[in-house]
Formats: structure tokens, C-alpha cells, sequence
């Protein structure tokens, strides 16, 4: 059971509705975390969503930013967020094993990946300053500038949502993720 207030989403009116309308149009329905989310801030609903939108146009595809997500996820504990991104991790073209892979820092056998999953795992892990070979290390892989500083802004983008889902105990609406 949630923890905090979520309103059905036929129920919802002003600024939630017209959110609600737009995911649904865009995924067919409105998940559990995002229903929630708007039924309390839409502001921060709608922030979350432009944070994404900025993500889908950035320099990192879309399997990278499920490598990541995935990997915040996991070092996360959230099950919601596992859920939801091992779906999208499958329609991003992630194999079931790989992604398990990603999420405990195992290879995969592809080096960039792996270098991404890893750069992703020690900067929510650690605190203070990346030790230099750390980002030399993902730049090795073959991962840009540009895709690192991407890298963050997908962090922080999952961060949100793990954070809001570990603190209401969101309901699944996606198959539960495996085991790693």
C-alpha cells in the first residue's frame, strides 16, 4: 500500500490532468509512479518528465541510459524503478542476462557498457571526488565527454524517482524485475 496521497487519475483536474492525458497518450496508460508523483506535485511530475525528454535528445542512446538506470536502480533498492527499466531495458534491445550483468557490475563482454554501468555504480556508491582514473576509465570505453556529463543528468533523472518510489512504496505495475 502507498504511502502517500494518490488520487485516481480520472479524478484528476488542472495541471495533474493534463499530464495524465499526455502520458497516456503517448505510453496507453498512466503509471503508478508518475500517478502518484502528480497527484501530489505536479510541478515535480512535470520537472521529472522534461528532465527525460532532455535525455531522449542527449548525446547517450537509448540502451545506455537504461544501463544506467538500471545500475542507479539497483544500488538504489528501488523494485519500482527495476521494474520499469528492465521493461525498457528489453525494448532498448538489453538482453535478460546482460542486464542482470549490469546491475550486480559484472561484465556483459560489451566494454563500453560495462565501463557506463560501472562509471554509473561508483559515482552513486562513493562520495567526495572521482578519483581521475575512474572518469579516465569510461572515457577508455569509448564514452564521450558529452555522454558523461549525459551520464550524470541520467542519474540525477533516476535519483528523483527512486528516491519518491522507495519513500511511498509504490505498487508495481510492471513485472517485477529479476533476481540479480
Amino acid at each position: 500500500m502507498t504511502r502517500l496521497l494518490t488520487q485516481p487519475v480520472a479524478e484528476a483536474t488542472g495541471h495533474a490532468a493534463q499530464l495524465f492525458a499526455a502520458i497516456k497518450g503517448a505510453v496507453g496508460m498512466v503509471p503508478n509512479a508518475y500517478a502518484a508523483i502528480g497527484s501530489n506535485s505536479p510541478l515535480a511530475l512535470e520537472a521529472a518528465l522534461n528532465l527525460d525528454g532532455a535525455l531522449r535528445k542527449s548525446s547517450l542512446s537509448a540502451q545506455d541510459i537504461e544501463v544506467i538506470k538500471l545500475a542507479v536502480s539497483q544500488d538504489a533498492g528501488c523494485d519500482y524503478c527495476l521494474a520499469a527499466h528492465t521493461l525498457a531495458g528489453r525494448k532498448a534491445k538489453l538482453s535478460g542476462e546482460a542486464m542482470i550483468a549490469l546491475r550486480k557490475g559484472e561484465a556483459t563482454g560489451d566494454a563500453r557498457v560495462d565501463a557506463l554501468a560501472a562509471f554509473a555504480h561508483r559515482l552513486v556508491q562513493s562520495s567526495g571526488t572521482v578519483p581521475e582514473e575512474v572518469v579516465a576509465a569510461v572515457r577508455a570505453a569509448g564514452v564521450t565527454d558529452a555522454q558523461v556529463v549525459d551520464t550524470l543528468l541520467a542519474i540525477a533523472s533516476i535519483t528523483f524517482t527512486n528516491l519518491f518510489n522507495r519513500v511511498n512504496d509504490t505498487v508495481l505495475d510492471f513485472p517485477p524485475a529479476p533476481a540479480a
